[in-house]
């Protein structure tokens, strides 16, 4: 690695329909509950901003409750329907505006791993593809070896084909709520075993109907979905659609476990509709398929010809999603410059920065400036501290 590494790629402009970017740095989605009641707090217009202010070209929101009965995680999750709801999120397009960012919400309906007893309509049952719980997909249960689980089994209703297009229909109003309020594009969730990804994922979905049992049936949810928001938002706003292969329930899982089967995964998301795929990785530095250096989100713009994100510990050094790794981690910057050279040759678009941007809101402005040794570890307590106390660490 070089004295002074050239992270130069990072810091180019890009373009994609709506999106008009200052640079390649996206603040990646993440769960933060700043919205008792489904609305904002007044505090997230500053939040936001100053990670716009701080060279973040893109923000891409938490996630957001569509308007359906049991799309919600938590009680905390904000909403993106509601004239309440919406006139906090005109305020937070324009307050990351005025710093010269851009900002799109990411649609999320959290299907089966709704907080059922916490959030809103408890006594309805979770939606998704079939009528299963969250032990029923994970990797022990799968091959036999989970323990037998003295918990109250709350099973699943499948959505019916009616229920389908309502939330179908849910996340067009969404998306055509972004455009009015002034976002730059609209995000859909499809990834880490959430609604449309358990449509995917052949252990979540066992329907015998047009929405299960080949993966042209199981991903016609999503393709309804991206091809309604793309009727409500016209030609020109952009779509972005996270997907993953792994899932909460199983860091091993694949959708696609060739590059064939990956294909006719997401070149019918591309043909209704989408422009940038983000796809969802623990470590963005991990080849995704043998006998080749892409990276998931390579692979997508490798087959789709769409523009891509990659997302996965960017920023930082450590482990945090095995549930035994190190509370803080600090900036890498081999693995930056390692990022800046996949953008560089083509790879993929955009970095999505995470847990460094909650640590550092402006994260973008000092790796730019070579200003490593200002940068502070992220702390994983910070994800579960109020708005003010993360602010202030």
């Amino acid at each position: 690695m070089t004295a002074t590494p050239d992270l130069s790629p990072l810091f180019q402009p890009f373009t994609c329909k709506s999106l008009s970017l200052r640079n390649r740095i996206v603040m990646s989605p993440m769960t933060r509950q700043f919205a008792p009641g489904g609305v904002l707090i007044d505090e997230v217009d500053g939040y936001y901003a100053r990670r716009a202010a701080g060279g973040t070209g893109l923000i891409v929101s938490e996630g957001t409750a569509v308007d359906h009965a049991v799309a919600h995680y938590s009680a905390k999750i904000p909403h993106f329907y509601g004239d309440a709801a919406l006139a906090r999120w005109r305020a937070v397009a324009a307050a990351v505006h005025a710093e010269g960012g851009a900002i799109v919400p990411q649609l999320w309906h959290s299907g089966l791993a709704r907080r059922r007893s916490h959030t809103a309509n408890p006594e309805l049952p979770n939606a998704s593809a079939s009528a299963l719980t969250e032990d029923d997909l994970t990797a022990a249960a799968a091959n036999g070896t989970a323990p037998p689980s003295d918990k109250p089994r709350r099973p699943a209703e499948p959505l019916s084909e009616a229920e389908i297009a309502d939330v179908v229909a849910a996340f067009a109003q969404g998306a055509a709520d972004a455009k009015a309020v002034g976002c730059d594009g609209v995000a859909i969730h499809g990834a880490h075993g959430y609604l449309l990804d358990q449509f995917f994922w052949e252990r979540s979905n066992r329907r015998d109907d047009r929405y299960g049992g080949s993966l042209e049936n199981r991903i016609r949810f999503a393709v309804e979905v991206v091809a309604a928001v793309r009727a409500a938002v016209g030609p020109d706003f952009a779509i972005l659609l996270r997907f993953s292969q792994w899932k909460s329930q199983d860091y091993t899982a694949k959708i696609g476990p060739t590059p064939d089967a990956l294909a006719a995964i997401l070149q019918p998301l591309a043909d209704a509709g989408v422009d940038v795929f983000d796809a969802s990785t623990r470590r963005f530095w991990e080849p995704e398929f043998e006998g080749s250096p892409l990276n998931l989100a390579g692979w997508a713009k490798k087959l789709t010809g769409k523009a891509a994100m990659t997302v996965g510990s960017i920023g930082l050094d450590g482990e945090f999603l095995t549930g035994g790794g190190p509370a803080e981690a600090s900036a890498s910057t081999e693995r930056l410059e390692q990022l800046a050279e996949m953008i560089a040759r083509g790879d993929f678009d955009l970095a999505g920065v995470g847990r460094a941007l909650i640590a550092n809101p402006d994260w973008a402005n000092l790796v730019e400036s070579g200003r490593f040794d200002a940068l502070r570890p992220y702390n994983a307590s910070a994800h579960v501290k109020t708005l003010e106390q993360t602010e202030a660490a």
